[in-house]
């Protein structure tokens, strides 16, 4: 028996593959996701090096500028402002994920829960979900922070937390929407109709339905985490120093602006091209899945 082979052509090796995929995606998702890996870059570098440690002090000259052993300068008791933002890289970003990942957990399940079973429940949780989407973010989060007492005050923990709670009752809404639409499906009918029970239904029929939806929404969320962080740190509500997170290292530089500039601006632009490289992912996210994010919900 002879064999043939013409028939049994191997699929093509194409090494430029991944390059062709990256070329067809939009600019906006190209240029944020080269932004916030460059910012992940710097978060682990800063985790385990920094040319001084993030606490050290009188490492040259308090306020004596940029130079070549201190490029972002030094702060008004000689530390040095390149090693802390080095340090504090690595904070914004698990806080920020944190948070967002436990406002989604909340959020989704709330929301998902509320729009599938509908009458009083849907009804008690969605005014709920209006008095606080009625508070704006930063004074709901301090609001928080206050009532957990002065024990907790700084704890990262406690972060995640507010961040998340503060999150949760926008993506409950979100969630809620799509659930309402998915619910009527065809699906679902017939997977009620096989006796599953809620959460089955919800987790197995509806939640991946709605996944490119709340992964937009998440993406979204997550770029304005940094921005409410870092205004928790400026306030004097954040991270405990002398840890360094860049809002609180904006805050401890401010009245700095005339003497050394450098030591506010390095923190600044890192907080500003990280909100930017969030916000640039999430609109070529939403147009490669084609969804279209609510802003300013």
């Amino acid at each position: 028996m002879t064999l043939t082979t013409s028939n049994l052509r191997k699929r093509p090796v194409t090494p430029h593959l991944d390059i062709g995929r990256w070329r067809a995606m939009s600019g906006p998702f190209k240029v944020g996701s080269v932004i916030l890996v460059v910012h992940a870059i710097f978060a682990v570098v800063g985790m385990f090096w920094t040319p001084y440690g993030f606490a050290q002090m009188a490492t040259g000259i308090p306020l004596s500028g940029a130079s070549w052993q201190h490029p972002m300068g030094l702060d008004q008791i000689g530390r040095d402002v390149l090693s802390r933002f080095m340090y504090g890289a690595h904070i914004v970003l698990i806080l920020s994920f944190a948070g967002t990942i436990l406002g989604m957990v909340l959020g989704t399940t709330l929301g998902l829960l509320s729009g599938y079973l509908g009458g009083w429940f849907d009804e008690i949780v969605q005014r709920l979900v209006e008095a606080m989407i009625s508070i704006p973010f930063l004074a709901l989060a301090l609001v928080m922070i206050i009532a957990a007492g002065p024990a907790l005050a700084g704890e990262p923990a406690l972060i995640v937390l507010v961040v998340g709670l503060v999150y949760a009752p926008r993506i409950a809404r979100i969630a809620r929407a799509a659930a309402m639409e998915i619910a009527t499906r065809e699906y679902v009918a017939v997977a009620e109709l096989r006796g599953e029970g809620t959460w089955s239904i919800i987790f197995r029929e509806i939640l991946p339905n709605t996944a490119n939806v709340l992964l937009v929404e998440f993406s979204l969320r997550l770029s304005y985490a940094p921005i409410l962080i870092g205004a928790l740190g400026f306030l004097g509500f954040g991270i405990r120093p002398p840890t360094p997170e860049w809002g609180l290292m904006i805050s401890e530089n401010r009245n700095l602006l005339i003497a050394s500039p450098v030591t506010v601006f390095g923190p600044g632009l890192g907080l500003a091209s990280l909100v930017i490289g969030f916000n640039l992912f999430t609109d070529g996210l939403s147009r490669m899945l084609g969804q279209r994010p609510v802003v300013g919900a």
